[in-house]
């Protein structure tokens, strides 16, 4: 292993192993820590972790433990990957885990870039814009989990962690490699560890990736590592061999867990010419909705590619939190796509197409699928994922605000056939 990479959620690692594919790197995306010593033939590893939204301590001890892992496997490098509307809170996660890891790995500094300009998330004088409007007008103010309230990224950032902040302005990152290396030396050598790095487009992230060629740790959404498989290349180390992954034929759904407003549009749209199934918070903590009520629905529903969606307006999902608590409604739902996603596995699905990064978590973990093979493309920052033990599935892990309104009919064509 070359890139040893660290995400903290599976749809963020999922984007992250496809930016490398794309890019050449032979990439396996494990579902957290590996328990085996040695990890399959492969470039680039992603560890999967479910630490976005958990206690800031059990965040870094879980990042610690996939950077001792990956460092096992011989990784030059380590890319630390969190969301590109950077989701996290006052206290974190994203400040306290990559400090932990600048200790861990003894790097001096780490860039600081959440930017993906496929998606209309870019970085100017340190404030991170999603479209043409600041983060925190962008809707993400109201996330139900990490609602983001300002768009300053460096400010953000230094209320999760002592450690000194820095800055590389856009006028640098024009200048290229060698005026991004200058700038990013200079801020470190004047003390500060965690560097915010403006970045505007594709071409931006390339020269950033190229400056960081010889950095031990680097941090961003999956934009960063545009310019990191060229530096492995030019040194030889890259076979270019792709990927071993192929489609499957069986029965497909689709989940939704997320309430951003690309998902609920996405459900809309397949709702025109697919059967849904409501999951809703109080009817399943009242118990009027049953896994098994779920299951009969797909048993009548199979050809048809059904749809189960926990998806709502934002103010809905406040009024429901507010009812019985975030974390309870929020176990609430993962435990029901978990159950349901098993029982629908045991019933013969064999291609599924999931949104949102909990619901991602919830299922992966449940069906104990241990490495993914990336695949093809579907949408910017969601590859088909290829798992054939213990039987053949192909699965689509999206970010809530990926794809475009047709997405969950693309993933399964791109995953598969019915028979």
């Amino acid at each position: 292993m070359l890139l040893g990479c660290i995400a903290d959620d599976f749809t963020g690692a999922s984007d992250l192993a496809n930016t490398l594919a794309k890019g050449g790197m032979r990439t396996v995306q494990f579902s957290g820590v590996p328990e085996s010593g040695e990890g399959p033939d492969c470039e680039a590893a992603v560890v999967a972790l479910k630490t976005r939204s958990i206690a800031a301590d059990e965040a870094v001890a879980a990042s610690l433990a996939a950077a001792d892992w990956l460092a096992g496997q011989g990784c030059r490098q380590f890319l630390f990957k969190y969301c590109s509307t950077f989701d996290s809170t006052p206290k974190g996660n994203i400040g306290p885990v990559a400090a932990a890891l600048i200790d861990r790995l003894g790097a001096d500094a780490a860039i600081v870039c959440p930017v993906f300009p496929a998606t209309g998330r870019t970085l100017y004088m340190g404030h991170l814009f999603v479209g043409d409007r600041l983060l925190s007008e962008s809707g993400m103010e109201h996330h139900p989990l990490n609602p983001m309230t300002d768009a300053d990224i460096r400010r953000w950032l230094q209320r999760q962690t002592p450690l000194p902040v820095g800055h590389v302005g856009y006028g640098a990152v024009r200048g290229g490699a060698g005026e991004i290396a200058a700038r990013f030396r200079a801020e470190a050598e004047a003390g500060k560890r965690l560097i915010v790095v403006d970045a505007v487009t594709d071409a931006d992230l390339l020269a950033i990736g190229e400056a960081a060629a010889d950095h031990r740790l680097v941090t961003g959404g999956s934009g960063i590592a545009l310019g990191l498989p060229e530096n492995f290349r030019r040194r030889g180390l890259l076979r270019d061999a792709g990927s071993d992954y192929t489609p499957v034929k069986g029965p497909a759904i689709a989940l939704c867990g997320s309430c951003s407003r690309a998902s609920n549009e996405q459900v809309a749209a397949y709702l025109k010419s697919h059967p849904g199934f409501v999951v809703s918070a109080e009817a399943v903590l009242s118990g009027e909705t049953t896994v098994r009520s779920a299951l009969d629905f797909l048993g009548a529903h199979a050809e048809a590619e059904p749809i189960f969606y926990s998806t709502a307006e934002p103010a809905a999902v406040k009024a429901v939190q507010e009812r019985f608590g975030r974390e309870r409604v929020a176990s609430a739902i993962e435990g029901f796509f978990s159950e349901l996603c098993a029982g629908a596995v045991a019933a013969g699905v064999r291609r599924i197409a999931v949104g949102g990064g909990e619901t991602s978590g919830a299922v992966v973990t449940a069906l104990k699928l241990a490495a993914l093979q990336v695949g093809p493309e579907i949408a910017p920052g969601v590859p088909a994922l290829a798992a054939d033990d213990p039987v053949p599935l192909r699965l689509a892990l999206k970010s809530g605000n990926f794809g475009d309104a047709q997405f969950f009919e693309k993933a399964l064509a791109v995953l598969g056939a019915a028979r």
